[in-house]
């Protein structure tokens, strides 16, 4: 391409920018601009790494810490970074599920959170946004929310008429789903590990393999080199992330050599769309 490449991430919550495509957005902050804009505080999030299990100075501070977080992420990635400005809506249990709490962000009208994010698109002008495809990666009702968001931000981002208060209208060139936790991509660390005769944490996964939905993958960047960005990342997260859980589960030397890859499902283009796959998000985008 011929133009700056700028690249926005929409996400949900606080550590879903480092558990889903770190590395592309840390490899394209290197070569232009990368901005992730993060939907929701994580409020409702809870205490996930074991060793900080029952710390109730975090507890009461978490929508504090988790920003710090958050900053702290940011940095490792090389990235800038924005909050959207709306709460955690939380991940209800029970059965049958109990609704959402009232004024989260997966509860309130479509419109607020869409005109705020167009705001965004048309103040950073990115040729290329990621987000969630339409079962959220996961179905946390966040994630599905992110997913409906984006597409309609990215819709009306280029109309004038829509939210003209939000300043100039910007066409987004591609739309990616991220495809981060492919059953292929399990799969192929689950054989490596038995391989080398190491436990593998993915055997659950193994079990339930018919019930995840591979995507189609039209986009497929070797950004191992920006594994160690991702990872501190991920670290920097301390109270969602466990240094000895799923996340690290995979020695380093292993995850280069079987799957040195992020993945990407292209959804939208106003340049056409590849007859290979991809191994750059801005293929075709030219000033």
């Amino acid at each position: 391409m011929t133009c700056e490449p700028r690249i926005m991430a929409v996400h949900a919550h606080p550590d879903d920018e480092s558990s889903k495509g770190a590395a592309t957005m840390a490899h394209y902050a290197t070569i232009g601009r990368a901005r992730v804009v993060t939907c929701t505080g994580g409020e409702r999030g809870s205490i996930l790494n074991p060793r900080l299990a029952g710390r109730t100075d975090i507890e009461e501070n978490m929508p504090a810490i988790r920003r710090d977080e958050m900053a702290a992420a940011a940095q490792a990635l090389g990235i800038e970074h924005t909050w959207l400005g709306f709460t955690d809506s939380g991940l209800p249990e029970g059965e049958p599920l109990p609704p959402l709490p009232d004024g989260c962000f997966a509860a309130i009208p479509l419109d607020e959170p869409v005109a705020k994010l167009v705001a965004e698109i048309r103040e950073f002008r990115p040729q290329v946004l990621t987000t969630y495809n339409e079962l959220g990666g996961y179905p946390h009702p966040d994630h599905i929310r992110v997913h409906e968001v984006s597409l309609a931000a990215v819709e009306a981002a280029a109309d004038p008429d829509q939210f003209p208060e939000a300043g100039e209208p910007w066409t987004v060139s591609k739309v990616y789903y991220d495809v981060s936790f492919s059953p292929d991509r399990i799969q192929a660390f689950h054989n490596a590990l038995m391989a080398e005769g190491l436990d593998s944490p993915f055997a659950e996964w193994m079990e339930r393999r018919g019930r995840i939905p591979k995507r189609k993958v039209d986009a497929r960047l070797n950004v191992s080199e920006f594994f160690p960005n991702r990872d501190q990342a991920l670290l920097a997260h301390a109270t969602q992330i466990d240094p000895d859980g799923f996340f690290m589960a995979v020695p380093r030397d292993i995850e280069k050599r079987v799957w040195p890859w992020e993945e990407f499902e292209l959804v939208h283009s106003t340049v056409g769309y590849p007859d290979r796959i991809e191994t750059d998000l801005f293929e075709r985008i030219e000033e």
